[in-house]
Parts: structure tokens; sequence; C-alpha cells
């Protein structure tokens, strides 16, 4: 009697602990086979093109894509980190590096998208060449884009980096050359364009052009993209190989994107990684 009664406990226990598994999965969004995709925007292009162009392709093929609006990237990526949404595609995988480490969390790219350069921007010049003696340049302020900002101004022959400076956590200290002795100056991303009667020069990424306002084609110079500075679509690492995840991934990929890219980017406006191509 009392075997039977231990035995019958055991599987209570046993059909409590499933159902507490399955409503965790439930809970989490990380089932494989789910057809509702929750994506974080944040105002830029990237959001606007997955919209546009990879939202429709994931509706046919069943999938439901609930959008959640955030006022800035940072929040979308704690939003995503806890498992309130299930993906975005707002970020390079330089400032994906630098949030995982902060805050100690596990997004990882599964695909890389079309990305709009940083260029160099002025409402007084109409050429670098006309770079004149203690110019002012306002870089964005953020390690990784500012890293890429000193990159851009080392390509316009502005100023030299000491030899082997690991490009994205370039700074000021490492730059051994200045001659035309360029007051550099550092703040938001968001208050360059603000300030661009104020300055000589601003490098903008293309988030920010875009969310300005600012002409693209006035960019007097644009990066040189690496790697590291290439647009990805983000999840949870535990997501990574789950099946609506793949599916964001093949639409990225598809003959109709493509199509789409074809068809809207104009004067490459954007560069569109290899994995694209």
């Amino acid at each position: 009697m009392m075997g039977r009664q231990l035995y019958k406990k055991s599987v209570f226990i046993l059909i409590i602990g499933i159902l507490v598994l399955s409503l965790a999965a439930c809970g989490s969004g990380g089932t494989s086979d789910k057809k509702t995709i929750r994506v974080g925007t944040s105002p830029g292009p990237y959001s606007e093109l997955f919209k546009s162009a990879v939202k429709p392709i994931l509706e046919k093929e069943g999938y439901t894509v609930k959008l959640t609006s955030f006022s800035d990237l940072l929040q979308a990526d704690i939003a995503l980190s806890e498992g309130n949404i299930d993906l975005n595609v707002d970020q390079h995988t330089a400032y994906l590096t630098n949030f995982n480490q902060e805050k100690n969390a596990n997004l990882t790219p599964i695909v890389h998208i079309p990305t709009v350069r940083a260029g160099i921007f002025s409402n007084k010049y109409k050429s670098i060449s006309q770079v004149k003696n203690g110019a002012k340049v306002a870089i964005p302020q953020d390690p990784s884009n500012a890293g890429r900002a000193y990159l851009l101004l080392q390509k316009a022959g502005w100023i030299k980096l000491k030899p082997g400076v690991t490009p994205l956590t370039a700074t000021k200290k490492d730059i051994v050359s200045n001659p035309k002795h360029l007051n550099i100056t550092t703040m938001d991303s968001a208050q360059i364009p603000r300030a661009m009667d104020d300055i000589d020069f601003g490098v903008l990424p293309g988030s920010i052009v875009y969310a300005s306002h600012v002409n693209p084609n006035k960019s007097l110079l644009s990066e040189t993209l690496i790697k590291d500075l290439e647009l990805a679509a983000v999840v949870n690492k535990n997501n990574k190989n789950t099946r609506w995840a793949k599916a964001v991934v093949k639409a990225y990929k598809s003959d109709e994107f493509k199509k789409y890219l074809a068809k809207h980017n104009k004067n490459g406006y954007w560069y569109v990684p290899s994995d694209l191509r």
C-alpha cells in the first residue's frame, strides 16, 4: 500500500514538473515552432527596411510579426535580453559585443543585413579638401561609433592612428598625427546634426542621417565598412537555431528581398553584405 502511494506521488510530481517546464517554455518565447515573431523597432532605416521588405515575406510564410517600438536601441536590447521581444535589426556587431559585455547578456547575430555607411558631412564646405587648420569636427561619443569615426578621419587623410590599434577601440589618445590641429569633439550622435552650423564637419552614422532627414548624397566621404560595423538581425543565443529565426535569415536572403533592394537602393545608399549578394 505504501509503495503504491509513493508511486502515485512520484507520478503526480513528474506531471506537475512537465507542466511547469511547458509553461516556462511558452512564456519565454523560445519555442522553435512558434508562429508569432516579436520584433523590437527603433528609429532609423533598418527597422523601416524590415517593416517594408522583410515583414511581408515572413507573413507570406505564415508568421505573425508583432512590432514593439522603442525610443532607442539600448531599451530594445534590454527587452531582447529579458525575453520580452524576439528580434531586433538596428545594431552592428561591435555595438552588440559592447552591450553583451556591459550587461552580461547573450545576444547573437543570425544574419548580416544591409547597412548605411557613416559619412563626413558639413553645412559649410563641399569637399574634405577644404578642411582648415583648427577646424571643429564633431564625432559620436559612444565607443564603437567613435572608433569608426577616427577610422573615417584617417581615411580622409586628416589624422593618423598609431599602427596596430584595434579599429573599433580607437580613441583620441591613439592619434599620432594631426597636421591640421583639428579640434575633435565627441557628442551624442543625435545632437551632431543640430550642431552642424556651429562646427565645420561632423561624422554621422547612417541611422542618424536617416532620423535627422539629412540628405545622404551630401556625404563628403563615406566609411569603408569592416565586418564588425555591418548591421545584423539579432536574437537571444538560445533562439539562434529556432525555425522562426531561420525563417528571418531566409527572408533576408530571398530573391524577393533582393528585388526590393535593387529597386530601392538609390545611389548605393545601402551597403549590401556579401552574405546577401
